[in-house]
């Protein structure tokens, strides 16, 4: 339980009401009940929580009046997600390692780090301090994790591989399995080893169930703070730089480059070789098929400009009134055929003309 005040100063706010009311949780603004607190960022959400019965709300610093407690903020979502930080629930893995877990030889473990039950981690591995290693993770051999780092069930870290400080790996992800590399050859494939590794570096998040392929030589790198959502594959010797975002069930082939801050959407993705350039954003389900400069805004099959995606889209949705004019044209322009030639006929003189 804490009161509104802690809470504004806790996002840097300014409380326009009772800094002793207390607050029991936060919720979304639809559900939040009297001793709730939740936010709005714009006209309809405002609306929303002015006529539901959230106990507090936090909205933007301009935002009008709405009948009930609010703490005033620059950005909603961002104190939003600290609140949430507060209530959100302990770490349910304990200090230390379980009887079950099995740690090599040479394994260095720094202070704090837990490793929980039927958890694997390889000869040579190095953990740093405050890591919190869940049930059933297996880490491969020669691994380095930084501090602070979350392994969540069921990832898998292969050998040698390189992980930095505050990274969160949610549960069924892989980091370091081979690339995709074969040699055809009169109607086989012959496998290409994949001995590079991966470096992924602070403030990582890689989402649930997605997948980082070693370099088949050299290093696959993800950049500082980038985040991934489930379902993302990221094939062998990829870069991508610092702050990207990719969203659900996107990949990015081998030996592309995402430069600094791209976003992806859902259903995208990256052909290999290309660059990205910074900032640029791919619209859902695009495919970039050539390389973009910085600043992009890109969507469709293959991803084009948006502009001129919007542009096809529009055309295509006129087709159906297209083809019936066509249908239209060819009938009258039969049916003038039709006369042309029934005049001939009864005039054949004309035709000297």
């Amino acid at each position: 339980m804490y009161t509104l005040g802690l809470l504004a100063r806790l996002v840097g706010g300014e409380l326009v009401g009772d800094p002793e009311q207390a607050v029991s949780g936060a919720a979304p603004v639809d559900v939040a009940g009297p001793d709730q607190i939740t936010f709005a960022v714009d006209a309809k959400a405002l609306e929303r929580a002015r006529q539901g019965q959230a106990g507090a709300v936090i909205v933007p610093r301009n935002a009008p009046d709405i009948g009930r407690p609010v703490i005033r903020v620059e950005n909603p979502r961002l104190a939003f997600a600290k609140v949430l930080e507060l209530f959100a629930p302990p770490q349910d893995v304990p200090v230390g390692v379980h009887p079950t877990a099995v740690i090599s030889d040479g394994v260095i473990l720094g202070e704090g780090t837990s490793v929980g039950a039927y958890a694997y981690v390889g000869p040579g591995t190095r953990i740093g301090a405050n890591v919190r290693i869940y049930p059933g993770v297996y880490i491969g051999r020669d691994v380095e994790i930084g501090d602070d780092t979350v392994v969540y069930p069921n990832v898998v870290i292969m050998d040698r591989v390189q992980i930095g400080c505050r990274v969160i790996l949610q549960p069924g992800s892989v980091i370091g399995s081979d690339g995709f590399g074969f040699v055809t050859v009169e109607g086989r494939h012959v496998r290409v080893p994949q001995i590079g590794t991966v470096v992924i570096e602070d403030d990582v998040e890689i989402g649930v169930n997605s997948a980082v392929a070693r370099a088949t030589c050299g290093t696959t790198r993800i950049g500082r703070g980038s985040k991934f959502d489930g379902f993302v594959y990221i094939a062998h010797n990829v870069t991508v730089g610092a702050h990207c975002m990719i969203v659900g069930m996107s990949a990015v082939a081998g030996s592309a480059e995402l430069e600094d801050g791209v976003v992806m959407a859902g259903q995208t993705g990256v052909a290999g070789h290309l660059r990205v350039g910074a900032g640029s954003v791919i619209a859902a389900r695009g495919l970039v098929a050539a390389d973009l400069p910085p600043k992009s805004f890109v969507s469709g099959f293959p991803a084009r400009p948006h502009v001129e995606t919007m542009r096809v889209l529009a055309a295509q949705r006129r087709v159906p009134e297209l083809l019936k004019t066509v249908a239209e044209l060819e009938k009258r322009v039969q049916d003038l055929e039709r006369r042309a030639a029934e005049f001939e006929s009864r005039f054949p003189e004309a035709q000297a003309l």
